[in-house]
């Protein structure tokens, strides 16, 4: 499919927002600087927003919860949402705006991780924190407002990853987690697919700064370690239902739908959808892609669906795969 008139504009506005000088690379710091800026965006009020400390590992992990009612209307499902950027950029206030939309359209409270960033914090951290905050909320429902046995965890891009290795770890760990929603995700190390090579440049992410990202995380840790590369684990029977969202012009679409496939293959219930003519982080930007709404109602539904509320009609517009 051609790009979408609204990713040619939106790449434009990307490539004169991060022109450098030839033979330059920013710092980290100057990305994180910058990404904030990447993700304008209006804020829907809620009845209830506020920040608090978990007590992770390795430390504080900030938390922001999102309730769609007062506290005093009683206990809520919950989604554990983890952000993307590389493992190495983002944080709680980047993805503020799409969690507020997640509880206000699946009547869920949302905890929006702030999970430890590489290179300060290599793997595991990441993964670390963010079981953490999905084992409490599955666990200690009473500590977060969440009603008991309705958890599901989300992610894009590198949250995304994060939110699959955390579906197999609660697998393995005996907690029980009703929906996995990934989008975009990371779930492989080799870097070798199809789509990888097609989308390397140009196209909004690219390959060589998630490559770096990804060194910066991994670290020396064995590139094969599920934990880094879900794809690779030996099996994925028994993991939560899974909805996938992919970018047709992502150089993550390819892992992102052979993980898709190796669940549904597994037995696991798993949905997949591919929006086409649109890039990563579509879904982030629904004020900019008319694809990042439909995939917004469309994931809202799956998830709606998955913790036993009523859903809303109506369809997104994406190609199903699976």
């Amino acid at each position: 499919m051609p790009l979408h008139p609204q990713t040619v504009r939106f790449l434009d506005v990307l490539a004169s927002w991060t022109a450098l000088p030839p033979g330059t690379e920013p710092t980290i710091e100057e990305m994180r600087d910058r990404i904030g800026a990447a993700f304008p965006a209006v804020r829907r009020e809620l009845p209830h927003v506020r920040d608090v400390a978990f007590p992770g590992p390795g430390g504080p992990v900030p938390v922001r919860v999102y309730r769609p009612a007062p506290p005093e209307r009683g206990a809520l499902p919950a989604i554990v949402y983890l952000h993307g950027g590389g493992w190495v950029l983002g944080g709680v206030d980047d993805v503020d705006a799409l969690c507020r939309e997640l509880a206000a359209g699946t009547g869920c409270a949302v905890l929006n991780v702030g999970y430890r960033l590489a290179p300060e914090h290599p793997f595991p951290a990441a993964v670390d924190d963010a079981w953490a905050v999905v084992a409490s909320a599955a666990r200690e429902p009473g500590r977060w407002g969440v009603r008991p046995g309705a958890v599901a965890v989300a992610g894009d891009s590198a949250g995304g990853n994060l939110a699959a290795v955390v579906a197999l770890l609660a697998r393995d760990r005996g907690v029980r987690l009703v929906h996995q929603l990934l989008v975009y995700p990371v779930t492989d190390t080799a870097m070798d697919t199809p789509s990888w090579r097609r989308y390397a440049t140009g196209y909004g992410l690219d390959a060589a700064t998630l490559a770096r990202f990804m060194a910066l995380y991994r670290g020396g840790a064995d590139p094969s370690d599920p934990r880094l590369a879900p794809l690779r684990a030996p099996d994925l029977a028994g993991a939560a239902p899974a909805t996938v969202i992919t970018a047709e012009c992502d150089i993550l679409r390819d892992e992102a739908e052979a993980y898709a496939r190796r669940l549904a293959a597994a037995g696991v219930p798993v949905e997949l959808r591919r929006y086409d003519g649109v890039v990563h982080a579509f879904f982030l930007l629904p004020e900019i892609f008319d694809a990042g709404a439909e995939a917004m109602d469309f994931a809202v539904r799956r998830l709606r669906a998955a913790v036993g509320e009523r859903t809303r009609e109506g369809a997104g517009h994406g190609r199903r795969t699976v």
